[in-house]
């Protein structure tokens, strides 16, 4: 669904995304994602939680930690528990 770059993964064109998730490592172990953005015209359809997948899943693959400075990654990160094995809580 998504197109992955070095430190994001996006949808759509890759100079204007219609979405993306940008993270990048801090420390041997650990990703943080910096910032999420979804497009008006996707929003409500759970594109934010799946490019959160996405890093999650390629944070695991790696045997790496997830944190974030982004506010919605932050949130979901602290508040969900599918996400627990992977996040460092702040």
């Amino acid at each position: 669904m998504f197109t992955q770059e070095k430190n994001r993964f996006y949808l759509g064109d890759p100079v204007h995304p219609t979405a993306e998730i940008v993270f990048e490592q801090i420390g041997e172990d650990t990703l943080s994602v910096s910032h999420t953005f979804v497009d008006e015209s996707l929003r409500g359809q759970g594109i934010a939680e799946k490019l959160l997948d996405a890093v999650a899943d390629h944070a695991r693959s790696g045997h790496k930690k997830l944190s974030a400075t982004c506010s919605y990654a932050r949130k979901k990160l602290d508040g969900s528990e599918k996400y627990r094995d992977i996040a460092v809580l702040e």
